[in-house]
């Protein structure tokens, strides 16, 4: 565990809405600069251990919807039925239970389907023991802690970090950063040593593997000091900050750009990111397999056409298609036959791929105008405007509004059809998580909850709405989370990323700067 922060404890009036009644919890608050307030939250320290199993990964049975789809944690009762029956015939402790998920703002829930476990464990070495014997049988599946699992009645421990910036006597300045470039990752914490930040959090989703486009790359809307460096996707919410704390909002956006030359305009498709791939989905029309959000999923689309800016990296992404190279002032100096280019000081870029590499050489002749424009519309429609005093970082799904819990799964795109093991994995099940909003006394609240570990179970989405909201947000958006889970505070780690390797580099964090920066 990270360091904590020195004392000042006292029980709550109320404590958190989370595992059984009557749990204890402590919380220990200290003022890390005027207006800016840390406060560890600890409920359930004094639980005993629960029970480790194996989780076993289900193959479609014979009357599977889908009887030739992969192995996964949760199938139709009759496929866990067969494997059921195949375990128990080799002489493993195997049952199988039924999944059922509550309700939220845009998602039925109910059943999700049955998973199948073998086992019960004191401690993770006796279940990833039965692990390896299940292997050697041919099955396969994970030692799994029970505490993770989101049972209302569980009895912690949970571990809740939980920053406060009160605009009314905050003297600093509140941002996003992405680091050096936004194809690159770095740790929250170099990003707020960069800075000279006095604390910060992991802030949005972004791509982790280059088959999905540039590390790094947020995955979704970007906005640093003012300027627009990521598309939206298209309807899911991002979190919006001003250097002074104040205003701090949840809105949804839609973005559209073009490029024009002469009378002459063509739709852009995205803004410093790898062509044909749209991470979390959102996109345009013709992108595959869905215009729609579609969390931890990549779209694609052949024919595409996306802006650079010195801010993507040292060059933008190399390959086929056409890039019309622009100086300062949007004058074509260059129209390459391929992609991938340093950019001249102040310049930007357009690059095509597909059928769209044509229309861009037309469009650009050499010596031409061309005016790169993109911006953001919120959900009336409206054009949204950012000074270079204006942060947005994406996330999703919302989980409070107008201080009513309002999680938007279905929306947001964690609901995925065939594949309940998706939101079975990521939104009922307990992880790290990382979320962020504004209470109604105007003050902006940036939270993380450990999870993974035996020390503190994490939230599941649901625990998260109900966390935000009994900490008095009354407008709530769950950010990047899982091994990205990281508070900074004073140069150090305060909480216990999950990820094995420690600290795990992210795209962009949200920092706290102090009055003197």
């Amino acid at each position: 565990m990270g360091a904590a922060p020195p004392p000042a404890s006292s029980a709550p009036r109320h404590g958190l809405p989370l595992g059984a009644a009557g749990l204890s919890e402590t919380r220990t608050t200290r003022t890390l600069q005027p207006g800016v307030t840390l406060t560890r939250i600890v409920r359930g320290a004094d639980t005993p251990a629960m029970d480790w199993t194996v989780e076993l990964s289900i193959p479609g049975g014979a009357g599977s919807p889908d009887p030739d789809a992969p192995p996964s944690a949760l199938k139709d009762e009759e496929s866990a039925g067969e494997l059921l029956t195949a375990l128990r015939a080799k002489g493993f402790d195997a049952r199988s239970e039924k999944v059922t998920t509550p309700a939220t703002a845009d998602y039925a829930g109910g059943t999700l389907g049955w998973r199948v476990r073998v086992g019960t464990f004191a401690d993770e070495s006796a279940a990833t023991a039965e692990r390896t014997r299940l292997r050697a049988a041919g099955y396969t599946g994970s030692a799994w802690y029970t505490g993770w699992d989101g049972d209302a009645g569980d009895r912690g421990p949970w571990h809740i970090d939980v920053l406060t910036i009160d605009p009314k006597k905050f003297h600093g300045d509140l941002k996003a950063s992405y680091g050096a470039d936004l194809e690159n990752r770095e740790t929250t914490s170099a990003l707020a040593a960069a800075d000279g930040a006095s604390a910060g959090v992991n802030a949005g989703f972004f791509v982790l593997d280059p088959k999905a486009g540039a590390p790094g790359d947020p995955a979704g809307v970007g906005v640093y000091d003012g300027q627009l460096l990521s598309e939206a996707v298209n309807g899911r919410p991002g979190l919006v900050v001003h250097d002074s704390a104040r205003g701090t909002d949840v809105t949804r956006f839609t973005w559209s750009g073009t490029a024009t030359a002469g009378r002459t305009s063509l739709p852009l498709d995205g803004v410093d990111r790898v062509p044909g791939l749209i991470r979390n989905c959102g996109g345009t029309a013709d992108d595959l397999p869905t215009a729609r959000p579609l969390h931890d999923t990549t779209c694609i689309d052949p024919d595409e056409l996306i802006a650079f800016t010195p801010e993507f990296g040292k060059e933008t992404p190399k390959g086929e298609g056409a890039e019309a190279v622009l100086d300062r002032h949007g004058k074509v100096v260059e129209v390459r036959s391929s992609r991938g280019v340093a950019l001249p000081a102040g310049g930007r870029s357009v690059q095509a791929t597909g059928t769209a590499a044509a229309r861009l050489t037309a469009l650009a002749e050499a010596g031409r105008t061309l005016r790169v424009r993109s911006g953001l519309k919120d959900t009336k429609g409206r054009p949204v405007t950012a000074s270079r005093t204006t942060s947005v970082v994406n996330g999703g799904p919302e989980l409070v509004r107008d201080g009513r819990l309002h999680v938007t799964p279905a929306t947001d795109g964690m609901v995925q059809p065939g594949n309940p093991s998706f939101y079975y994995g990521w939104v009922h099940k307990r992880n790290p998580r990382t979320f962020a909003g504004t209470d109604a006394a105007g003050r902006t609240v940036l939270v993380t909850a450990d999870g993974r570990s035996t020390g503190s179970l994490g939230l599941s989405i649901p625990e998260s709405a109900a966390v935000a909201r009994a900490l008095g947000l009354t407008d709530a958006v769950n950010l990047d989370g899982g091994g990205s889970t990281t508070m900074v505070v004073d140069d150090q780690v305060i909480n216990d990323p999950s990820d094995a390797t420690g600290e795990r580099p992210v795209g962009d964090a949200l920092l706290v700067l102090p009055a003197t920066h």
